[in-house]
């Protein structure tokens, strides 16, 4: 594949969203280096439209332009579950899980942890979310989006990744999450024009005639009922689940599906739905900076309605990708893995005119200064407050404070540089890398937090407990299929082995917390174990039947119920 070209209209469209993207994080971060308050939670200033743009920005990075549409060539339209199913996890968050942080009046999630156990348990979460945030997040991002300007461009890797690296983290170091929040917001709205443009001109590849008619094309060779879409499905149809016959155009899927078990998704909502959505600081942390709770709740809401659409213009990029080109599934798996992870850059290159280039290359280079962006602040967050203030120096000043976020910042952003590499030089789906790690993190420390909030009875030694066992739990399933002969396929998908880590975790989390002394009174108050009289639950849904957060919440529903039973055996079998 040759380099792709960009004429005048590319590169204004390149030029105009950098000035764009630079007048939006300057203007947002004026200022808000004045107290830690400000750099950390926006001055809890942010509407709730920019919650929702912001959250969605955040995840929707070059792991889902690269990784994600690499999975839906492979797996077909039961990926997009990844985002829809998050109806699921948007609910619990709005209805039960927010009150409880907004209570607490916390600014980080490790302070909500200490609140409810203790400080060893805080500082062992910060440790290992600053981790996570190096290793699993930015330096995926950053390797994905190396990937596309070294196809795309014919760059060096290394170059590629410094390149996005240094020019992605600039806004927050500047102006800190308020900057973040809005650049958030200013970049998902490219994102979603870039990837639909690369949806509309790919149909029309397929069909020149119209949309309908591209379409009904990608439809039709994605049912894979003849030639050689039926040949490239039947050939590892073993590597996506051992049932007779394999329907890419379900999003209902056996259980013992590779990528999307139905089941294994939606129980996911209380193992890596509470990680992602609820702990994971630098998703919750633009909600903590919400003006109030209904902008909180609301923002929550608009970000899953944004995500249903995303979720379509994310995967059909990958089933047009393997309509044009099902030849990619005639060699060996692990090169099938990675030949999908270069899908979307060569349907980029493949389909789009001059002078809309500019605008994809614009949504790429938004998608990763959107996650890096997020994570280097939510980091810099958790490493000022949880370890620098709470364990180093506890009367440092408030612009101190800051400081330290700043420099904290630089170095995270160094490191995920230098891991990126490495990452690189891995045969392995992107999105698989990201979400096997998740497997590992994800379901001992959910536990943890559900039952610190749904069970007064738990404290500190249930913590440690369910948190050991769960990561020798997740170690051991992932190690088990090479040494038990017929180990059972269905605990060997990501999901189902998260669901089954978090049922270890919980009975280790209730065992440990019975066998030792109860938590003390101030670690079970209302506002961090539920109960009814918690005022959180009843404030903040609005007024007026346009603006109530139920009927959002109902809409939401409805839409997400559509799109289930559509893209179902009832449709297409």
């Amino acid at each position: 594949m040759t380099s792709l070209q960009l004429n005048a209209l590319d590169y204004v469209a390149i030029t105009l969203f950098f000035v764009g993207l630079s007048v939006v994080g300057y203007l947002a971060g004026r200022g808000e280096t004045a107290t830690s308050h400000d750099y950390f939670l926006a001055g809890k200033r942010l509407p709730w439209y920019v919650i929702g743009g912001s959250m969605v920005a955040s995840v929707v990075s070059t792991e889902h332009l690269v990784g994600m549409v690499g999975w839906a060539v492979l797996y077909g339209i039961s990926i997009g579950m990844w985002t829809w199913a998050l109806i699921t996890d948007v609910t619990l968050l709005v209805f039960l899980w927010l009150p409880f942080l907004l209570a607490s009046r916390i600014t980080t999630i490790p302070q909500f942890l200490e609140l409810r156990f203790d400080g060893r348990i805080r500082l062992t979460f910060a440790v290992v979310t600053i981790i996570l945030n190096v290793f699993n997040f930015m330096a995926a991002v950053l390797y994905a989006g190396g990937l596309a300007l070294q196809q795309l461009f014919g760059w060096d890797m290394a170059l590629a990744i410094v390149a996005l690296g240094v020019v992605s983290g600039i806004w927050a170091i500047y102006g800190g999450l308020s900057s973040v929040a809005w650049t958030d917001f200013f970049t998902v709205a490219v994102i979603a024009i870039g990837c639909t443009a690369v949806v509309i001109f790919g149909l029309y590849a397929l069909d020149s005639s119209s949309l309908l008619d591209g379409l009904k094309v990608m439809l039709d060779r994605n049912a894979a009922s003849e030639g050689p879409w039926l040949e490239a499905t039947v050939r590892h149809q073993a590597e996506f689940t051992g049932a007779e016959h394999y329907n890419r155009l379900s999003v209902f899927q056996p259980n013992d599906h590779l990528a999307s078990p139905t089941l294994g998704l939606f129980l996911s909502s209380l193992s890596v739905g509470i990680w992602y959505n609820v702990m994971n600081q630098f998703v919750i942390q633009r909600v903590l900076g919400a003006r109030d709770a209904y902008h909180a709740r609301i923002g929550i809401i608009f970000s899953g309605i944004l995500f249903i659409f995303l979720g379509f213009v994310i995967v059909v990029p990958g089933l047009i990708f393997f309509a044009m080109h099902p030849e990619i599934f005639f060699q060996d798996w692990s090169k099938v893995q990675v030949a999908a992870d270069r899908s979307y850059v060569e349907l980029v290159h493949a389909v789009l005119p001059i002078g809309f280039r500019g605008l994809v290359l614009a949504a790429m280079f938004g998608a990763v200064q959107s996650t890096v962006n997020a994570v280097l602040n939510s980091t810099a967050t958790i490493y000022s407050l949880d370890i620098y203030q709470a364990r180093l120096r506890p009367n440092c000043s408030d612009r101190t404070l800051v400081k330290v976020g700043i420099w904290s910042s630089v170095v995270t952003l160094a490191l995920a540089i230098a891991i990126a590499m490495g990452v690189s030089r891995l045969e392995m789906s992107i999105f698989y890398y990201m979400q096997t790690l998740n497997a590992f993190f994800a379901s001992p420390f959910a536990a943890a937090f559900m039952l610190g909030i749904l069970w007064r009875r738990m404290n500190t030694t249930g913590v440690i407990a369910a948190v050991t066992a769960g990561f020798v739990a997740a170690v051991l399933l992932k190690l088990a299929p090479g040494y038990i002969e017929d180990f059972p396929r269905w605990a060997t998908t990501i999901l189902n082995q998260a669901g089954l880590v978090l049922v270890v975790s919980l009975f280790a989390g209730i065992i440990g917390a019975l066998a030792s002394a109860p938590p003390r009174p101030e670690q079970v108050t209302d506002a961090l174990t539920f109960r009814w009289s918690n005022r959180e639950f009843w404030s903040g849904y609005g007024r007026g039947p346009l603006g109530s957060v139920l009927t959002w919440w109902v809409a939401y529903l409805v839409l997400t119920a559509i799109v289930f039973g559509y893209f179902s055996p009832l449709f297409f079998r």
